[in-house]
């Protein structure tokens, strides 16, 4: 019986193709890095558009894994600026709650305001964004990490740093508008330094860059990130100027009547 079981188990090991193998392991870290999260954050969401201008809207994010979920709630507020640098919005107010469960169900609610409670969003929404298709509300959030169809791609450099590349495939019951996501995470912390996702129906790429990479409070984040689309002018950028890694969130951070109140 022993030697039946140790076959057995020889057998189911030999059958994981070792790039699956090497997939997990290499997602091990940004995966602990979701389901630890605990952090608060502020800044600016800017789109360029194909001829340099500028919209900007100030931005805060707040994130917490709960058991079983992440929740990030995102306040866009409206941010004017003249002169030089021609920063303007015509955006009212949002506030977003996303909530990502491992098992592809997710829910993003949303709420304008004098709205007295928020509302589901459609799915056929989540490709669009505060500021247009570049930074959707759907890349608010990190899913693919836990998608069952992960390949270990490469060993390469992006830059002068030494990365591990990973396509994650949505299975049919993850809820997503992407087809499917590569991933280059810096070899040394796991945290990814650039990110392309092909989007279903259009095939469009969206290219994600990780700027200004810092250590703080044993966290690994960006101070920036730009998104372009592939043969596509202009981008979207997600610039953080100050946060918390370890904020202390609770239930009543992500309640509907923090979704409402503006």
């Amino acid at each position: 019986m022993k030697l039946s079981c140790v076959a057995l188990a020889v057998t189911l090991v030999c059958a994981i193709p070792a790039n699956a193998t090497d997939a997990r392991a290499v997602l091990a870290v940004p995966r602990q890095r979701v389901q630890s999260a605990d952090f608060r954050a502020s800044g600016h969401l800017v789109r360029v558009d194909a001829n340099g201008t500028r919209t900007s809207d100030g931005i805060t994010i707040k994130a917490h894994w709960f058991p079983g979920v992440l929740r990030v709630l995102v306040e866009i507020g409206t941010t004017s600026k003249t002169g030089a640098n021609s920063l303007v919005s015509a955006h009212i107010p949002i506030h977003i709650l996303l909530e990502m469960r491992p098992n592809g169900q997710t829910t993003i609610q949303i709420a304008h305001p004098g709205d007295k409670a928020p509302t589901i969003m459609p799915f056929d929404k989540w490709s669009d964004g505060p500021l247009g298709p570049g930074f959707s509300y759907e890349d608010f959030l990190e899913p693919q990490y836990f998608w069952a169809n992960q390949t270990a791609l490469e060993e390469t450099k992006y830059g002068a740093r030494d990365c591990d590349v990973v396509k994650s495939t949505p299975a049919a019951t993850d809820r997503t508008h992407y087809a499917g996501i590569q991933t280059w995470l810096d070899h040394g912390i796991g945290f990814p330094v650039y990110v392309e996702k092909t989007l279903k129906g259009t095939g469009a790429v969206k290219e994600f860059t990780y700027i200004g990479l810092r250590h703080d409070g044993g966290v690994w984040s960006a101070s920036q990130v730009e998104v372009k689309t592939h043969g596509h002018a202009g981008s979207t950028l997600l610039i953080i100027d100050r946060g918390s890694p370890k904020a202390n969130l609770g239930l009543g951070d992500f309640s509907p009547e923090q979704l409402t109140r503006f």
